[in-house]
């Protein structure tokens, strides 16, 4: 039956008795293509049932639906259009993993962040309003995302509209960690009489099974023809029709081909520690020591591996929710308080506290410590992950000390350093992905604010590289001895003035290399100092072009972007090489 569902439109010729087989085909087709192939896993096998009715239903052509996140979205993509290009899903030149606008006249609102469907529905039935236009517009959210106050924002403005808005809430108890708080307690215990969505005065049904195919049905013929804001609530079980990802949701909640077939790794050779755990196994042992020591989540525990921390002191961690503008202010009350809190959030999440982050923290000077994960490429997720910007964003606030480590060594000097760091809060961004140390365990050695390494001393070229990108430099460099003057900045704030003076004396021809963008990043800042000196010199800056970085591998993203150890040695002989 799948094979001949190549549009919507296909969909609607078949009965409602049929949608069940449909499903099953269905569940069997994507669990085959994303074992093989790598992607978001359990999320999708929850709404099959919900995906299908929906397009069923509605003609999305005229109507609007928009996922929330979108981590959900690859049956939506299946139905619509893309099914045979489900083997290039996540990967270069491949589809989104999320809804993506220029991707498909079904995706009409690009997500990847959560909390933002609601506000972004409500949006577009405004505008259908003043145009006369009767569309129906339907918003699918977790109850995840429901944690994040943007969802909140949004449902206080549509209890005050009559726009045509269905929201539907899929409530499985689990977003990539489990739910916690009073928001999934309350949708836990919910009374369809009175609860939370009512008293805003939104038309509330529910909970419904999101798994029984006439149940959904029923619902969502009835809400077609309510023309003012409707709440659907929907209950679902994340990994549905997969034992596997049901009785583990968390770890299903995305595979990769190594997780898959186990007998692909390679367990001869012991790898380097992934940045993260580094930094969750850190975290404990500084807690053991420090009774001030607290981490704070924004629904992340195991994606940061703050749940190594939170699995041995579950008083010392707090999982907010998705709700990233709140992490950071509530980890500013934790310090005032007198307690050293370690908030830590993704590069690109972290964009979402900007304000937060300038008002409630630097302003007041307050000692929060910034653990700042994913920054720079990260791969399959794409454009809405990189973290791409986070050196220009942070580097203009006042009172931030900024710290990227080259390698884990130096992410656990850093941490140490930072869990007595008096001289206001912290910031200490690392990469996704694995190290370069096969023991990251080290002796912890000192830092001192503002003070970079000399790691290869030359004659030829300066090369000034800051945070873990400095590795593909060193492989570059290797067999360049007494020609590349090497120096890991680590510092991007402040900087090392001395040792970029020293090395604007002795070096007519210097490269900055950096995983970030360019516009703002840290390149441009040694280009300012150079021209505060009046350098006369050749400074050539490698780093992310001013685009949104594509999906990718971070392999492949290295080298199409001249980041990786080739692309830098070709920098270098042609620096060489020019008369």
């Amino acid at each position: 039956m799948l094979d001949n569902i190549n549009d919507p439109s296909d969909l609607k010729k078949l009965s409602n008795d049929q949608l069940p087989q449909l499903c099953q085909e269905i569940r069997a087709f994507f669990i085959e293509k994303i074992l093989k192939n790598g992607g978001h896993f359990s999320a999708n096998l929850g709404v099959v049932e919900l995906t299908v009715v929906l397009h069923y239903i509605f003609n999305f052509k005229i109507d609007r639906l928009v996922w929330d996140v979108g981590h959900q979205a690859y049956i939506h993509k299946l139905l619509t259009g893309r099914k045979k290009e489900f083997e290039r899903i996540r990967k270069l030149g491949g589809i989104a993993g999320f809804p993506k606008i220029d991707e498909s006249e079904y995706d009409h609102f690009g997500t990847g962040h959560s909390s933002t469907s609601i506000s972004a529905i409500l949006g577009m039935a405004e505008a259908a309003m003043l145009d006369n236009k009767p569309h129906k517009h339907i918003a699918v959210i977790g109850d995840g995302s429901l944690t994040g106050g943007m969802a909140f924002e949004a449902l206080n403005n549509l209890g005050a509209s009559n726009a045509n808005v269905l929201v539907i809430i899929n409530d499985n108890q689990i977003g990539i960690d489990p739910n916690s708080g009073a928001i999934n307690h309350h949708l836990n215990t919910i009374n369809e009489k009175i609860n939370f969505f009512k008293t805003l005065g939104l038309a509330y049904e529910g909970p419904i099974d999101g798994h029984d195919m006439n149940s959904l049905i029923h619902s969502l013929e009835k809400s077609r023809d309510v023309k003012t804001p409707q709440i659907l609530h929907i209950r679902t079980i994340k990994g549905k029709g997969y034992l596997p990802a049901e009785k583990a949701q968390t770890d299903w909640h995305s595979v990769s081909y190594v997780k898959i077939d186990p007998s692909k790794s390679n367990t001869d050779n012991p790898k380097p520690s992934k940045f993260q755990d580094v930094f969750g196994h850190t975290l404990l042992e500084l807690a053991e020591k420090d009774q001030r020591i607290v981490g704070i989540t924004p629904a992340m525990p195991s994606g940061s591996s703050m749940k190594i921390l939170m699995d041995a002191m579950p008083n010392r961690v707090f999982d907010v929710g998705i709700a990233e503008q709140h992490a950071v202010t509530f980890s500013a009350g934790l310090a005032a308080a007198g307690k050293r809190p370690f908030c830590s959030i993704y590069s690109s999440f972290a964009q979402r506290a900007y304000d937060q982050i300038i008002h409630d923290v630097a302003l007041q000077n307050i000692p929060v410590v910034f653990c700042i994960d994913r920054a720079g490429l990260v791969g399959a997720d794409g454009p809405t992950h990189h973290g791409s910007f986070d050196i220009s964003y942070l580097n203009a606030i006042p009172n931030l000390t900024i710290v990227s480590p080259m390698d884990e060594h130096e992410l656990r000097n850093a941490m140490y350093w930072a869990a007595d760091f008096t001289g206001g809060p912290v910031v200490i961004r690392y990469p996704r992905g694995l190290g370069s140390k096969t023991n990251y365990k080290n002796e912890i050695q000192p830092l001192e604010v503002g003070t970079s390494r000399i790691l290869q001393q030359g004659d030829k070229i300066g090369i000034i590289s800051i945070g873990e990108i400095g590795t593909e430099v060193q492989k570059a460099i290797k067999d360049l001895n007494n020609t590349i003057h090497h120096i890991d900045a680590r510092f991007i704030k402040p900087i090392d003035e001395n040792e970029i003076t020293n090395t604007l004396r002795s070096f007519d021809r210097i490269i900055t290399v950096e995983e970030s963008c360019l516009i703002g990043g840290f390149g441009q800042q040694i280009k300012n100092i150079a021209q505060d000196q009046n350098y006369t010199g050749e400074i050539t800056s490698l780093g992310l072009p001013d685009q949104f970085i594509e999906q990718g591998t971070r392999v492949e993203l290295r080298a199409k972007y001249k980041l990786d150890e080739k692309g830098i040695r070709r920098c270098i002989h042609a620096i060489m090489h020019k008369k």
